[in-house]
């Protein structure tokens, strides 16, 4: 049987080179140099886009030298259960306030007296926090301390460093503050007592809740509504003002 061949090309002599070589149908010689294959250039290196700097700016005075950061002043926000300590912090808090209330259950009924008529369902089981810039050169960072008996425990920690306390009062449950104008008389902290005015009234006068309490007059008695961000400010100044009176009259000494 002859063989088959493509018409379309010639017959290469015997021993010769194939007539469908590649060197054939595309005129490259045998033996002769390879054609240099040209690669295209490679890319160049990645660079990532420059990011602009989102820094904040470095807070300067008038005359363009740069502002001391404010002094960081610890207060307390303590009292009884129930008498307003967490709705004092997130009143004035200028962040979102850090809290730890947890839902009140019926094994603390007998033990958790939040007082007649009260709507309150959550109760704080270790502290709330919070801060105010008072100006350039001075913030608050505010601990409220929990209302509960068997968290006293965490009052020491609490008042470590602290320069002031505001004592929050119910004046419709007095007995409740009793203990913490204790502690703080015994730890010598100066401390100022807010009578939160719950739906705007007091029960009694301030004169006859100064008599009950039995606190000497160098002791601050204000009245104040814990939901009021400008009544707490009021509140929280007069702390400071009795805290920079001590430092005052201890650095004459």
């Amino acid at each position: 049987m002859d063989s088959v061949r493509s018409p379309e090309w010639p017959v290469a002599p015997l021993g010769g080179l194939a007539a469908n070589s590649a060197s054939t149908r595309y005129g490259q010689p045998v033996g002769g140099p390879p054609t240099p294959v040209q690669h295209p250039p490679p890319p160049p290196p990645y660079r990532p886009p420059a990011v602009p700097a989102t820094t904040a700016p470095v807070p300067t005075t008038r005359t363009g030298a740069t502002a001391a950061p404010p002094i960081p002043v610890k207060l307390l926000i303590a009292g009884g259960f129930g008498v307003g300590k967490t709705t004092t912090v997130g009143a004035i808090s200028e962040i979102a306030p850090l809290t730890t209330e947890a839902e009140m259950t019926s094994a603390g009924i007998g033990v958790d007296d939040p007082g007649l008529g009260s709507a309150k369902t959550t109760t704080t089981v270790a502290m709330d926090f919070g801060c105010v810039t008072i100006d350039r050169s001075l913030k608050l960072y505010l601990f409220g301390t929990p209302g509960q008996h068997r968290f006293g425990f965490m009052w020491d920690d609490l008042a470590r460093g602290a320069l002031g306390a505001l004592v929050v009062v119910d004046s419709s449950r007095l007995d409740d503050c009793y203990p913490a104008i204790d502690f703080f008389e015994r730890a010598g902290l100066p401390f100022v007592v807010g009578v939160n005015a719950f739906d705007g009234r007091l029960t009694h006068e301030l004169g006859a809740i100064r008599w009950a309490l039995a606190i000497g007059d160098h002791v601050p008695l204000v009245q104040f509504d814990a939901r009021d961000r400008l009544s707490v400010r009021d509140a929280l100044l007069v702390v400071l003002d009795r805290a920079l009176d001590r430092a005052v009259r201890e650095k004459s000494v």
